[in-house]
């Protein structure tokens, strides 16, 4: 069967996450850490794709972003990241070979209902990998931005967190009370089941709008044979 297509689509929220092969480290000290940060911010500047949030994890890393032209922005900024930063961990490290595991995973969220508990998903993953006390504590990730911690040049506030608040101080507590109230396992199950299978997360309104702009299925079929629709006696005429 065709591998699907991922769902990208301009100007739409879009969570991704990428994994090192075999769960292995891609971070091995804070310089990989560092430059991994550097070459995003060059590969999302160069793509038109806005950064909103990320976490870098030991084997793995979460973005939230969105591409800010119709040019195939998330795969060019993917790519390229990918590639320059398998160059750079392989000379640093003195090894060779592949890095990730495949291709990048990704779906299409709707802001309003999933964008801010995205935001706090990817915040709390280090929490949930029992590398960070809290969220606070973890330094690669884009909490700090939005706690108030400090300024992360590579963020650019997504609509929906600009509307947590009339000031930033407001902003910043009303996410920090967030992030402290975490999410429940349904919501992470959730958002974990929607960017590893690469469905669009939104109500019914919300995906029907996106499937009219993509040829791409946007939720999985449904099961089954479709139940048999009869408009006349000639349905039952057998042939």
């Amino acid at each position: 069967m065709a591998r699907l297509a991922r769902l990208a689509l301009p100007h739409h929220l879009h969570h991704l996450v990428q994994t090192g092969n075999n769960h292995q480290c891609i971070f091995n000290c804070t310089a990989h850490y560092q430059q991994f940060l550097q070459l995003l911010a060059e590969a999302s500047r160069q793509s038109k794709v806005s950064i909103h949030a990320y976490v870098l994890m030991p084997d793995h890393f979460h973005l939230l972003a969105t591409p800010n032209e119709d040019n195939n922005g998330l795969s060019q900024m993917m790519q390229a990241l990918g590639r320059r930063y398998v160059r750079y961990f392989n000379d640093s490290s003195g090894r060779s070979g592949t890095l990730w595991a495949g291709r990048y995973r990704s779906t299409v969220l709707q802001p309003a209902l999933y964008g801010l508990q995205c935001m706090v998903y990817v915040d709390l993953n280090c929490v949930r990998a029992g590398i960070g006390a809290a969220a606070a504590h973890y330094p690669w990730s884009s909490h700090a931005h939005y706690a108030g911690l400090r300024v992360d040049p590579l963020v650019t506030p997504h609509a929906v967190a600009w509307a947590m608040g009339n000031t930033p101080f407001a902003r910043e507590a009303a996410y920090t009370n967030m992030v402290q109230l975490g999410l429940s396992p349904a919501q992470q199950s959730v958002l974990t089941n929607a960017v590893l299978r690469g469905w669009a997360l939104g109500d019914e309104h919300f995906v029907a709008n996106l499937q009219k702009k993509t040829k791409r299925r946007v939720m999985r079929a449904a099961v089954g044979r479709p139940a048999l629709t009869l408009t006349s006696p000639q349905k039952l005429t057998s042939t």
